[in-house]
């Protein structure tokens, strides 16, 4: 039995794309041979990425939705589900972070976060999962994070949200498995992006967490390209529920 990494032919949404992970990842599935339709939350936010895509002979569209409004992610669904004639990948990695002791954290920022982190994936999930379950295929990834395993310091919104990313990761595999419909999530490490930006620039907190990864370094977006185009492709077939941390070793120590 051959095992097969190849995405030639396969359709993905990739949300976030603009920049940082997302960016790295839909430019992964095109190597890989997928068409990918890179969406952001604002017109015109993805144009590097499709730009990267399409000078490297890849296939790429952009779209664009507000994650916090369930309106815009529902039209984002059924837009993508148009371009291409369906969707065969869906990597639900839009996201927002507020950092805030608890006591003082907002309620408009814990209810922003937990809109563009959950509501949005479960919003995308059951549009573009109900199609994916009719057609007897489907590939759902999810972006957890270190904090679907701890509770993190001044992040309670964040963390409530990638627990719930990880619970739903399992419900949906438990779902939606008998219709050979995968649904995974990658729990990136401490990865250099806009949204680790804070952690990275806290010399006592930095030097903490390099201390805790065997790697000895912060991870790159481009270090996750690997585990998603395994979990979108055929080589993950029998792969459901599961969590797969990427994360330089960091839970191991």
């Amino acid at each position: 039995m051959s095992i097969s990494f190849d995405l030639t032919g396969k359709v993905a949404l990739v949300t976030g794309a603009s920049r940082g992970i997302g960016q790295a990842l839909a430019i992964g599935f095109a190597k890989a041979g997928a068409k990918v339709i890179c969406a952001s939350s604002r017109t015109g936010g993805c144009d590097d990425t499709v730009a990267a895509i399409r000078d490297a002979g890849g296939e790429a569209t952009a779209l664009a939705a507000d994650l916090s409004n369930a309106e815009a992610t529902i039209r984002l669904a059924e837009d993508a589900l148009g371009v291409y004639g369906g969707v065969d990948i869906l990597l639900n990695n839009g996201g927002t972070i507020f950092r805030a002791p608890a006591v003082e954290f907002p309620l408009d920022k814990w209810q922003q976060v937990m809109q563009v982190n959950i509501d949005s994936a479960f919003i995308l999930s059951q549009a573009i999962g109900k199609a994916m379950v009719a057609q007897g295929s489907g590939k759902i990834i999810y972006i957890a994070s270190m904090l679907s395993y701890s509770g993190g310091i001044t992040v309670p919104a964040y963390t409530a949200s990638k627990h719930a990313i990880a619970g739903l990761t399992k419900a949906l595999a438990n779902e939606w498995g008998t219709h050979n419909v995968q649904v995974n999530a990658i729990a990136p490490g401490y990865i250099r992006t806009d949204n680790t930006q804070a952690l990275q620039d806290d010399e006592n907190r930095s030097t903490e967490i390099l201390k805790r990864i065997p790697a000895n370094r912060w991870g790159e977006a481009e270090d996750l390209q690997g585990a998603a185009v395994f979990l979108a492709s055929a080589a993950s077939n029998y792969v459901n529920g599961h969590i797969l941390a990427v994360d330089g070793g960091f839970l191991a120590r």
